[in-house]
């Protein structure tokens, strides 16, 4: 729902764009290093695995405040608060991360030391997407936001590729140095954002009023927002197993196998976001279509007989994803008032910060049962997802 009255400039996002590249591979490049970081502080694997979900977790509850805030005060500001918060945190993981390998740190404190920064990390990171889609809804039409918001999670998922890649092209000069280059990525963020990105076009939207979760009008958008990260999560926890089991691999094949996968994931998911801006499809074509190519991805994925066909059912899988990602997030944007974009772009992390959390118990739990149960749930939420999507009035 638009104002008719409102008139839509087209200012240059591609400074918001860039600085969601560097951030995203900021964040993500970590998940590199948190495996040989936690073995030489001897930590044990859940720890690093409480650190990850406590991150997502206060991603969730920190989502919905970012785009309140954003709406009152404007985006612009949010955006350097919390990528200064971002940039400030990473440091002090550094710093942590160089004590406590010096031997100067108990495993206790080190625990705790590691999943505190890590959760700040993500409750300060939880702005960008929020604000950042709000900023777009706030300037782009409806009818182009689907693919402005592509170009915002394409550049996400050029991090998802890029940061895990550069922080082990790094870890042969030590554990240290690949932490202490991705801190400094955010601070060419904060840059961007404070020199390049226009003023005019990070206005707040105006009235900066709440939002329920439980409003009806973003419900669906919800949902397929948390069904998406959902099936995210599941293949994250999952595929490493998986590899192992059904090829009978040694860990290290595991390993390279499964990282050859979630390339694949990322690659398509890349492609298809930069495509979603030039085919022009109204949100709902693209969900449904998005959809139906991942069903096909995860359900190829489960039958798989040989590690060849698993990552090649990793591309429609990705691609799917990369088809819907931005389809749920313009459906939520169009579905309220300018003055709520703010607000709505945080529920829609909330509901993505949720499934993240859920997808890898549910994916753990069901893994134990059979290693294609997981999978054939991926394709099943997503078929319903699709059906609801068809079968509901505009």
């Amino acid at each position: 729902m638009t104002d008719a009255s409102i008139s839509f400039p087209r200012p240059d996002f591609r400074p918001l764009f860039a600085a969601n590249l560097v951030c995203s591979m900021s964040i993500m490049g970590f998940t590199a290093i948190i495996g040989p970081l936690s073995r030489a502080l001897e930590l044990q694997p859940w720890h690093a695995g409480l650190a990850v979900t406590m991150a997502g977790f206060v991603w969730m509850l920190s989502s919905r405040s970012w785009g309140r805030v954003s709406d009152t005060v404007g985006r612009r500001p949010v955006l350097l608060t919390s990528m200064t918060g971002f940039a400030l945190t990473y440091l002090a993981l550094c710093a942590f991360a160089t004590l406590a390998l010096a031997g100067h740190w108990l495993p206790l404190w080190s625990v705790l030391s590691l999943v505190a920064l890590r959760s700040l990390m993500g409750a300060f990171y939880a702005a960008l997407p929020a604000v950042g889609n709000a900023m777009i809804a706030d300037a782009v039409a409806p009818e182009r936001r689907a693919g402005t918001m592509a170009g915002m999670g394409a550049a996400g998922g050029v991090g998802l590729v890029a940061g895990p890649a550069l922080a082990a092209s790094l870890v042969g000069f030590g554990l240290v140095v690949p932490l202490y280059v991705l801190a400094a990525l955010p601070l060419v963020g904060i840059l961007l954002v404070a020199a390049a990105l226009p003023r005019a076009a990070t206005r707040p939207s105006g009235g900066g009023s709440v939002l329920r979760l439980g409003d009806p009008r973003i419900r669906p958008a919800l949902l397929i927002a948390f069904v998406a990260m959902f099936c995210v999560g599941v293949s994250q926890i999952t595929i490493g197993f998986f590899v192992q089991d059904r090829f009978h691999l040694s860990p290290e094949q595991a390993a390279t196998s499964a990282g050859i996968a979630m390339t694949v994931v990322g690659v398509s998911l890349i492609v298809a976001q930069t495509a979603v801006s030039r085919i022009g499809w109204p949100p709902r074509q693209l969900i449904m279509a998005g959809a139906g190519i991942a069903t096909i991805g995860y359900v190829v994925a489960a039958l798989s007989p040989s590690q060849l066909v698993l990552w090649l059912a990793f591309a429609p899988a990705g691609a799917g994803m990369g088809l819907v990602f931005p389809a749920f997030s313009a459906l939520a944007a169009n579905s309220v008032g300018q003055g709520e974009q703010g607000s709505v772009a945080g529920s829609v992390g909330a509901a993505q910060g949720f499934g993240m959390v859920c997808g890898p118990l549910v994916g753990a739990a069901l893994y134990g049962l059979n290693d294609a149960l997981p999978y054939y749930l991926c394709a099943a939420v997503l078929v319903a997802v699709a059906i609801n999507i068809r079968t509901r009035p505009d």
